[in-house]
């Protein structure tokens, strides 16, 4: 596979993306711009955004489109789309296999996948190469969490780790299949 599909997302400590209504109230406001935490230099490797249809509907609530990447959005209903992302959002019905054939066929060659379910569902099925998880230091007790089950165990090779003043650790890990 040419293609690099990678994780970049924020967990609670106790491993919640959101809580269980999909809320994610809990993680800090925008900071002051003095640090994008590497997000800025994870972009410059990607062309595309692959998320689930929540993971969409949560970035809608968000007051202003924040890609200037063309996103992809998995969904098993229809989506309808604002008529103003037409040109940046793509709704596509397509098992996680299928989406890299695809991707591979439009010439991708980094993917950065975003989303619980669609995150999991692309694990399962041996697809993603690395993943940067930022913990937050806050436990939410209850929420939806980042990983799901797995028919096997998955060894993550640690890359780097980063602690920043304000208690967030990101690390860094290859998937091992």
């Amino acid at each position: 596979m040419t293609l690099k599909i990678s994780v970049y997302i924020a967990t609670s400590a106790d491993g919640f993306i959101a809580r269980k209504n999909g809320d994610i109230d809990w993680l800090p406001p925008g900071s002051d711009g003095s640090e994008d935490y590497g997000y800025a230099e994870f972009m410059s490797t990607i062309d595309h955004i692959v998320m689930g249809r929540n993971s969409f509907e949560k970035v809608l609530t968000f007051g202003g489109w924040p890609y200037n990447k063309k996103v992809i959005v998995l969904s098993s209903r229809d989506l309808p789309l604002p008529p103003e992302l037409a040109d940046k959002v793509e709704a596509l019905h397509l098992s996680p296999r299928e989406l890299v054939h695809e991707m591979d066929i439009r010439g991708a060659k980094g993917i950065y996948l975003d989303g619980g379910i669609t995150i999991q569902r692309f694990l399962r099925e041996g697809l993603v190469n690395e993943m940067t998880i930022t913990t937050i230091p806050i436990l939410i007790g209850e929420g939806l969490p980042l990983f799901g089950s797995l028919d096997r165990d998955l060894k993550l090779e640690l890359l780097s780790s980063i602690s920043f003043k304000n208690g967030f650790v990101q690390n860094q890990y290859k998937v091992q299949y």
